[in-house]
């Protein structure tokens, strides 16, 4: 990931409601979540949440995928992966074993 990237992720993220829509979505792993479940979950208005999705799917956090009349977003965990990795390429002055308790994934993650 390149600074300008992470950069407008990072700024898509400094907002409340989107920051609590991406960890709703990481919750619910690969399988998403519908944005009417989402609304709801969170008791988000429709049309806030869609412009917080908006944002979020810009800076590459979100994706989407239409079934039927409703739409299921699902957490981009690659690019939340692009982001730590970026924030943590330099750990500790480049004692990465200082840094792989972070960066190794836990057993029973939901993206693998």
């Amino acid at each position: 990931m390149e600074k300008t990237a992470a950069i407008d992720v990072l700024s898509a993220l400094a907002h409340d409601h989107r920051l609590d829509v991406l960890r709703h979505l990481v919750r619910a792993g690969p399988g998403g979540a519908p944005a009417g479940a989402i609304s709801t979950a969170l008791d988000i208005r429709p049309n806030t949440l869609s412009n917080n999705l908006t944002v979020l799917s810009a800076a590459g956090l979100v994706r989407s995928e239409r079934e039927g009349r409703s739409i299921r977003y699902f957490a981009r965990f690659e690019t939340l992966e692009s982001l730590i990795t970026y924030l943590l390429e330099d750990c500790c002055g480049g004692q990465l074993g200082l840094c792989l308790p972070i960066l190794q994934p836990q057993s029973g993650t939901c993206h693998d």
